[in-house]
């Protein structure tokens, strides 16, 4: 029986780990505070990567968002809680754009082409991803290993669901996954972050191939 296309996108992404809620859960009931809320995760995305958790201040984060103070404690108690929570929306987005296109492509060999593609475009536009992650070590070592872990299960589900298929080896797995996902990073570091004028259409073909076909001469 043919295996379905699965990208691994509900897996460890529950209610409770919901960006859109706040802190604590705080959902917002309208469109209006879900709007606000948006503009509060979208502005602290700007102000910690520019300047880091410590240097960071709630009243900057409500400046550039252009919201009341009051406003973000209706969500958030405090700094640390919006960046738990920025953490996770980082995150989603990131899953949400992605998603998408592996889910259009023909096999997995093209999936994983297609997702390291737009993740590099991702990182692009978003530079700020890769100093708030890697901070989050420090800040919120749950919320550091929950992006990282959920990540790669999905990229777990897809290799199995490919293997399934018989479209990669047979024995693709969890080990297999975080190798490309730790590949994926990697590359998103130097071609997306440092390098903005490299051809991330060809970076991506290279890395492809590395996967369909290894290290081992031909011939």
């Amino acid at each position: 029986m043919e295996q379905p296309r699965s990208s691994g996108a509900d897996s460890g992404d529950g209610a409770a780990d919901d960006p859109r809620a706040g802190g604590r859960g705080k959902a917002p009931r309208t469109e209006r505070g879900r709007r606000t809320l948006r503009k509060l995760l979208d502005a602290a995305a700007v102000e910690f990567g520019e300047h880091g958790f410590h240097e960071a201040s709630i009243s900057a984060i409500t400046r550039r968002a252009g919201t009341a103070l009051g406003s973000f404690y209706t969500y958030f108690d405090s700094k640390e809680e919006i960046f738990q929570a920025l953490v996770r929306y980082m995150s989603e987005q990131l899953r949400d754009h992605v998603t998408p296109i592996v889910q259009a492509a023909p096999d997995e060999i093209a999936a994983e082409h297609a997702g390291l593609h737009s993740f590099l475009g991702f990182v692009r536009e978003h530079k700020e991803i890769y100093r708030i992650i890697d901070e989050a070590e420090f800040v919120d070592y749950a919320s550091y290993r929950r992006h990282y872990e959920t990540t790669v299960e999905r990229m777990r589900q897809r290799l199995a669901a490919g293997a399934a298929r018989g479209e990669i080896r047979p024995d693709a797995g969890e080990v297999h996954a975080w190798a490309i996902a730790g590949m994926n990073v990697f590359l998103g570091m130097r071609y997306g972050l440092w390098d903005a004028d490299a051809d991330i259409d060809a970076v991506a073909r290279i890395a492809n191939d590395l996967l369909a076909n290894g290290l081992a001469k031909k011939g």
